[in-house]
């Protein structure tokens, strides 16, 4: 049975994951995935303009994958949510581009939001309280998995 693609928000860290030696396996494979058709991959303008000024091989992978990236803009309900997370603590001032990040995946309506930004983003407390507050706004809660965590490969042996 043939799945429908994950409607994925693809935070800026995963493109240079995948050249870290840490996180280039599975962020490696996640893009391989996505080429495949298992993931629309949805990015801000932000996304865009954090990348501008990546390394070049950075730079090349997003190329590669430009087909398949829907580049969203914010929207007046996009700011006003990320407002709210600013306004609850959940980020200071100083990383509002994480909170916009996580609100542009939200408002998306996105199946899962990637990142490898365990402080800011992938992190069990503030997933927590980004979706106590999605709910009082009327939203959908966000899943938000690091790439490893939504890949998925047969190639690999069970532990």
């Amino acid at each position: 049975m043939m799945m429908r693609p994950i409607r994925t928000y693809v935070d800026t860290c995963v493109f240079g994951g995948a050249f870290d030696v840490e996180f280039a396996a599975a962020s490696n494979r996640f893009f391989t995935m996505a080429k495949e058709g298992a993931f629309d991959l949805t990015v801000s303008a932000v996304v865009m303009l954090e990348l501008t000024d990546a390394p070049s091989q950075v730079i090349e992978l997003v190329t590669s994958m430009r087909e398949r990236l829907i580049v969203l803009d914010a929207t007046p309900e996009i700011y006003a949510l990320q407002q709210r997370y600013l306004d609850e603590g959940i980020l200071t001032p100083k990383w509002e581009d994480d909170a916009l990040h996580v609100a542009m995946a939200t408002v998306a309506a996105c199946d899962v939001m990637v990142s490898w930004n365990f402080k800011h983003i992938v992190n069990f407390r503030k997933i927590h309280q980004y979706n106590q507050v999605n709910q009082a706004m009327g939203y959908q809660p966000i899943d938000i998995r690091t790439p490893e965590e939504v890949i998925d490969d047969d190639s690999q042996e069970d532990v």
